[in-house]
């Protein structure tokens, strides 16, 4: 009990040292910036280009030159547009994605978005079937070594994949694109039950996993999504550098492009590891 007090207290002075670090961008509160905790940032997106992996029904990213050179006036000048799927690399899920009348991601708070992370790693069992789902028994293993989910947390999952990343053959288990591709899909997910177990169990802020989908590449219903999502708990997709994340200890901003009544859209997440986080 009292581990998870601690670990709770250094969550939320890590937080509010967060929002400080945010403030003194602003040019507020500058002074107590110097009381921010040494530690490393590690971004957990990968960037969006034409090797960017996308859903099989989805349209792949575009990047279009509006102007790239030297302007008659002599000064040089580059703007581009894009297009790009809301669930489409790095991306998070909003719940409005499989849940009805649930938050869009315009809704989704800061509060929701920011905080405290664990990292759930079940590569060892994918590396066993890549349709492995992650199972109650992961998540109690995991308690029994570092103690209990502590509450207002973002759950992790690393199955090991991300090292497939940008090979779409790899990573998703096929590069057939439309229909087939979807019916051709392996790769690992959160199991259903799991999902539930999580939402009845413990209060948790949104999970996050290495793979295309927190569900897994052969789900038929969604169940995982839908779990979740009925209780306005996001997901977080195609998360990079999950090696990176230790099990306990990191603090995450999860910063999705806010696109008004989206179910979803590119994600920035960034992990802070503070230098005492072992």
């Amino acid at each position: 009990m009292k581990q998870n007090q601690t670990r709770t207290l250094r969550a939320r002075l890590l937080q509010k040292n967060l929002i400080l670090i945010f403030l003194s961008f602003l040019g507020v509160g500058c002074r107590e910036q110097s009381g921010f905790p040494a530690g490393e940032w590690i971004d957990l997106s990968y960037d969006l280009s034409n090797q960017t992996i996308t859903w099989p029904t989805s349209d792949a990213f575009q990047l279009d030159t509006v102007s790239a050179g030297i302007t008659e006036q002599g000064y040089y000048y580059s703007a581009y547009n894009f297009c790009a799927s809301e669930h489409g690399g790095t991306h998070i899920d909003a719940p409005i994605h499989f849940a009805q009348g649930r938050k869009t991601v315009d809704q989704l708070s800061l509060t929701q978005l920011t905080g405290p992370a664990v990292k759930i790693d079940v590569s060892r069992q994918t590396a066993q079937s890549r349709d492995y789902q992650v199972q109650i028994a992961d998540i109690l293993n995991w308690e029994k070594e570092n103690g209990r989910i502590p509450d207002g947390s973002m759950v992790l999952l690393q199955t090991g994949f991300g090292q497939y990343w940008p090979d779409a053959l790899k990573y998703l288990g096929t590069d057939k694109r439309g229909p087939e591709g979807v019916q051709n899909l392996h790769f690992p997910g959160l199991a259903p039950e799991a999902a539930t177990w999580l939402v009845q169990n413990r209060k948790i802020k949104a999970v996050g996993i290495d793979t295309a989908s927190i569900d897994y590449g052969q789900s038929q219903l969604y169940g995982s999504h839908v779990t979740l999502m009925q209780q306005d708990i996001p997901a977080f997709e195609n998360v990079a550098n999950l090696e990176k994340v230790p099990v306990t200890g990191a603090q995450i901003i999860a910063l999705p492009i806010k696109i008004k009544g989206g179910s979803g859209g590119p994600l920035r997440i960034i992990a802070f590891i503070p230098k005492t986080t072992r």
